[in-house]
């Protein structure tokens, strides 16, 4: 139980390490959530940073979401829980980091490390869905909604284990939960597309 508690802990903690922020501040010395869509994520980064920036803060996301459920295969012993429970930990940790103020990102990047370790074909099957709406409307907050939606369908139709099913849709709560204002702007046409920029804070668009 205790080694359960750290693990859940630990993956919080890891979850909250957030390299948008670190990068933007190494690489230009700002804070990243001043600028472009306020977001610190890697689809911000890349209006902010550029593509390099993005990839590797894309990455490292992604392995967080890798990590945290194998710390949780590790210490979580024969509880099938656990290693869901530690990547929805570092997916929290993302989006309300300790070590920022509780002003992170949206954790889709770091979602589709935890997905893809826990149920690697239905995240595969509903990526491929995702990047192809992503192609043909250049939304990526859309992509990463239909992701998110289409993964615990998946496992239904594939009968993963309870556990996985669960997880993959807290997972989907999270997303939606943190990209309402996106679903808003999508349904009104404001919402950014993917190479035409984004506005920072006061209207003034990020280059």
């Amino acid at each position: 139980m205790i080694l359960n508690i750290v693990a859940i802990v630990v993956c919080y903690l890891l979850g909250s390490v957030s390299f948008s922020v670190l990068l933007a501040k190494l690489l230009k010395g700002i804070d990243i959530r001043q600028h472009g869509s306020g977001n610190a994520g890697a689809t911000n980064t890349l209006r902010v940073l550029g593509t390099g920036p993005a990839i590797l803060v894309l990455a490292l996301d992604v392995l967080k979401g890798i990590a945290a459920v194998w710390i949780g295969r590790w210490l979580g012993g024969d509880n099938e829980w656990m290693p869901g429970l530690c990547g929805i930990a570092a997916i929290a940790g993302h989006n309300w980091p300790v070590y920022f103020r509780f002003r992170g990102g949206k954790g889709i990047a770091t979602a589709i490390g935890v997905q893809a370790s826990l149920c690697f074909l239905p995240a595969l099957y509903a990526g491929i869905i995702a990047i192809l709406s992503i192609v043909f409307t250049r939304y990526v907050s859309l992509g990463s909604l239909i992701f998110v939606l289409l993964t615990p369908l998946f496992l239904i139709a594939m009968n993963y284990p309870w556990p996985v099913f669960w997880t993959s849709t807290i997972i989907c709560v999270f997303a939606f939960w943190r990209h309402r204002s996106n679903i808003v702007k999508i349904v009104q046409g404001r919402e950014n597309k993917l190479g035409s920029g984004g506005k920072g804070k006061g209207g003034k668009r990020v280059v």
